[in-house]
């Protein structure tokens, strides 16, 4: 596990996106919400390829 961190750092990012795209969701900001979609995906992608 403790070789990990890089991934466990990712999936926590990808975590933190998440929250903020309900954020974005909840003002009317859609084009910021796919945004933050389109990294949460790639930290999670990142997070699964690093494990």
């Amino acid at each position: 596990m403790s070789d990990n961190w890089t991934a466990v750092a990712m999936a926590f990012i990808a975590l933190f996106l998440v929250g903020g795209i309900v954020s974005f969701i909840k003002q009317g900001l859609k084009v910021g919400a796919v945004l933050l979609a389109v990294l949460a995906a790639l930290a999670t992608t990142a997070a699964v390829l690093w494990w």
